[in-house]
């Protein structure tokens, strides 16, 4: 017996990364699962994000635990796209009964250099994605009695960092969505929670860019990643964080462990909140 025997889940950015640790990890508990992911590049991020390859990856993994998957190239941003594919789910699955609203992307400017193409898909695939997301489930949820929601959110969302103001605007907004959610969604039974990963294993971070951002010069490495994530928690030899810390939590979140729970903020950080924030570049003159 899984802890979600008989459930159906949606997860966007599922084609890797958190999104696929999500995945298989509530395939594991029992769950159906649809896999959304990006049909294309985005062009103002700058590293290359989820393919069709990567969700027909997927797919096979939750397939061999012998659960049922819908495999779906789909934007975040296309809410017509989006219902197209609950429909399908609800279609050939029952129904949905866990979203988990995972899809983002990452990129860094200064706020006065940033163009209107990077804040405005920053802002799309970030914020309104995720409204979308929800607002593509919710109809089926109610008819279905109730449901559980997570939207991933980040440390970012509750504190800035240099050359993050879209994200930080971004992921800040889905804390106040959520809160919004779980309120309007109380009454149906639908519950709404967020997580706020730390630093975590994904392609969004590896890429040069990130390696030198956590290296602090240009050229920087998979090693300067990882010790420079020991900065960002307080728990001991914690560094870059596993996808699987993230699912864990999403899992407590959906399953019936969770089902008084709703309107809460969870981050995954290694104690990262708890830490003193600390001026590296202090203005002297």
């Amino acid at each position: 017996m899984g802890r979600l025997d008989g459930k159906v889940a949606l997860i966007t950015g599922g084609g890797r990364g958190m999104g696929q640790s999500h995945a298989v990890t509530l395939a594991r508990e029992g769950a159906d699962i649809i896999i959304v992911d990006a049909p294309g590049q985005i062009a103002s991020v700058p590293y290359e994000v989820g393919t069709e390859a990567d969700l027909e990856s997927v797919k096979g993994e939750v397939e061999a635990l012998d659960r049922r998957c819908i495999a779906a190239a789909g934007d975040v941003r296309d809410q017509a796209r989006l219902d197209e594919i609950v429909a399908e789910g609800v279609s050939e699955l029952g129904g949905i009964d866990i979203c988990v609203a995972n899809a983002g992307i990452w990129s860094v400017s200064p706020y006065w250099e940033m163009s209107d193409q990077t804040w405005d898909e920053m802002l799309g695939v970030n914020l309104t994605g995720v409204w979308r997301t929800a607002k593509a489930v919710t109809p089926n949820m109610i008819e279905r009695g109730g449901g559980a929601i997570v939207l991933i959110s980040s440390i970012n969302g509750i504190e800035p960092n240099k050359d993050f103001a879209h994200y930080t605007a971004a992921k800040s907004g889905v804390l106040g969505l959520m809160m919004a959610i779980a309120y309007e969604g109380a009454p149906l039974n639908i519950r709404c929670n967020a997580i706020l990963p730390g630093v975590v294993d994904t392609p969004m971070n590896s890429w040069q860019g990130g390696l030198d951002l956590f290296a602090g010069h240009e050229g920087g490495t998979m090693k300067d990643r990882e010790e420079g994530a020991k900065h960002w928690a307080a728990l001991r030899n914690r560094g870059v964080l596993p996808c699987s810390a993230v699912s864990e939590a999403v899992l407590w979140m959906v399953a019936d462990s969770g089902n008084d729970v709703t309107g809460i903020t969870v981050p995954i950080d290694g104690g990262h909140t708890i830490l003193p924030r600390f001026n590296s570049e202090p203005v002297r003159e």
